[in-house]
């Protein structure tokens, strides 16, 4: 009889006992081996972003620096920001903090379960027009990066309630995915009611979190692919020397021969696989769309807290949509100026005033390698901001004068930015 037993439960019980030494072993990831952290850099892979292990380790020294955007990160060319860093010395590595779907509420989360490693830093913050959506983010991109891991480390550290907790508490109980977990719902209740969460709470979540730290140490890098060969291809494109007339003939060449004369100016292979199967679709499909009024004024209101938190120091780049793209959608061109001016008085108002606005370039050629990414000479005419902002990686002292209460507000999200004066 013991035998059988065995025979059924002895399987479990030493894969039970395996699990238990593999999580409490000491063996880990090497999280500081330089190779693996290069290729984290550019990798952009969901473990990393959920993680906190790898970039972490990376921030602990001034050679990277975080680049905070979307799904323009993710597309090389020889004037990608990881290119132009490699090729010409700069003496930083860009490290991608972001992806296709990420945006405002996934960049904060990261930048908080950072922790000390933002303190001080210059960041570079790439903000999409796109991204501020009635609804703001949609539940399949927030599903696809959120971390549990990120989020008990902001609840576990909590000392006081402030606004901002209170806000991102309500905010992040809209999505399913934080709301199948009973006891992080109850935790987000006890914040949104101005309350610290009961310490059973925070005892159980400590061991929880303490889990999913260690397995991040030992998984993060699983199925991780590096955009490091990508960057390496690029380089070789690029003359030796980082002369503007010879980079700018460069980008109109390389422009020239990649979109092929297509009437918006735009990578062929995208435009043939993209737009041209579905040109009757597309025509005036945007004339309703509007980024002036959104939410995402007020998620991006949490990155702007937690970098004057850290003293951090930021280069926000607002790039524009392709003009003739816009024109044949419909999509407003007066719109897009006034979601301009209400996300910078956003910023400046409250000390961010290193602004790079490229929201007159929509008909600049080749400035865009699609109908809303930057391309050849959009990231060209960017890095003559970036290689200056980082010349020294650490933050100036900058002071900011925040207003939570009124930027986390839905009176600030309906803000018509005709009324700002």
């Amino acid at each position: 009889m013991k035998k059988k037993l065995f025979g059924i439960f002895g399987p479990i019980l030493l894969a039970a006992g395996l699990l238990v030494l593999l999580f409490f072993s000491p063996f880990k990831i090497n999280s500081n081996d330089p190779k693996l952290i290069k290729a984290a850099s550019s990798s952009m892979a969901g473990n990393v972003l959920r993680g906190n292990s790898i970039t972490k380790e990376a921030l602990s020294t001034d050679k990277y620096v975080p680049f905070f955007g979307s799904s323009e990160l993710s597309r090389i060319s020889p004037f990608h920001p990881s290119v132009l860093a490699e090729k010409y010395d700069r003496g930083y590595t860009p490290f991608l903090m972001g992806a296709p779907g990420t945006q405002s509420l996934t960049q904060f989360m990261m930048m908080q379960s950072l922790g000390n490693e933002l303190n001080d830093r210059k960041v570079v913050f790439i903000i999409s027009p796109q991204w501020f959506v009635k609804h703001g983010i949609k539940r399949d991109y927030f599903d696809a990066y959120y971390s549990p891991e990120q989020t008990l480390t902001w609840l576990l550290n909590l000392k006081k309630v402030q606004t901002s907790d209170q806000y991102l508490a309500k905010r992040l109980t809209h999505y399913g995915v934080v709301r199948k977990d009973e006891r992080l719902e109850r935790m987000l209740d006890a914040v949104m009611d101005g309350k610290l969460p009961n310490k059973n709470d925070v005892t159980f979540s400590k061991l929880k979190l303490n889990m999913l730290e260690r397995e991040d140490e030992l998984f993060s890098t699983i199925g991780m692919i590096s955009k490091q060969n990508e960057i390496d291809k690029n380089v070789t494109a690029l003359p030796k020397k980082y002369e503007d007339s010879e980079l700018n003939t460069l980008a109109d060449r390389l422009g020239e021969q990649a979109t092929q004369g297509n009437e918006f100016g735009i990578q062929q292979k995208f435009f043939k696989k993209r737009i041209e199967p579905h040109m009757d679709r597309f025509a005036n499909s945007q004339k309703e769309w509007d980024y002036r009024y959104s939410p995402e004024f007020s998620d991006f209101q949490l990155a702007l807290d937690q970098l004057a938190k850290k003293h951090s120091d930021a280069l926000f780049i607002i790039p524009p949509v392709n003009g003739r793209w816009a024109k044949f959608t419909g999509l407003s061109d007066e719109m897009l100026k006034q979601f301009s001016a209400k996300i910078k008085y956003q910023l400046t108002s409250q000390g961010f005033t290193n602004i790079a606005d490229y929201s007159n370039q929509q008909n600049t050629p080749y400035f865009m390698q699609d109908t809303i990414h930057l391309g050849w000479k959009g990231w060209l005419t960017a890095d003559k901001e970036i290689a200056p902002f980082l010349k020294t990686p650490k933050s100036q002292g900058k002071k900011y004068k925040l207003n939570n209460p009124y930027f986390l507000s839905k009176e600030w999200q309906e803000m018509n930015p005709t009324a700002l004066k």
